[in-house]
């Protein structure tokens, strides 16, 4: 009976750990994707010039731990005559409980919110 009620204690306690160290990782297997993401825009940019309008574009397709924990979006603009771009990921579902909330990177690499990344 001890034992049940030691085995019971520990996973109370290990359990939220491992859960916070699994919404860490996801955030980094979506920060490692987006900067893929920069890249390829930024390659796209010397090949073509012009940035591509979805990820389907650029040949990215989202892993299944990242799809499963952020909604990805590339948004394209203009400042002046420049093209821009910013690639958002929302967090969903579990996800959400993580601190940093939104994630965002732009075309030149402006990254937050600054203490995630």
């Amino acid at each position: 009976m001890v034992a049940v009620a030691v085995i019971g204690i520990l996973a109370a306690v290990a359990y939220p750990s491992y859960m916070e160290h699994v919404r860490k990782t996801r955030r980094v297997e979506t920060q490692t994707l987006m900067m893929d993401v920069v890249t390829r825009q930024q390659q796209r940019m010397l090949d073509v010039r012009s940035y591509a309008t979805t990820l389907s574009d650029l040949g990215v397709t989202l892993p299944a731990q990242v799809d499963s924990a952020y909604t990805l979006t590339l948004t394209l603009s203009a400042a002046g005559t420049v093209p821009a771009f910013t690639l958002t990921a929302a967090p969903k579902g579990a996800q959400e409980r993580e601190s940093c909330g939104t994630l965002s990177v732009t075309n030149r690499a402006v990254k937050s919110p600054a203490k995630c990344w």
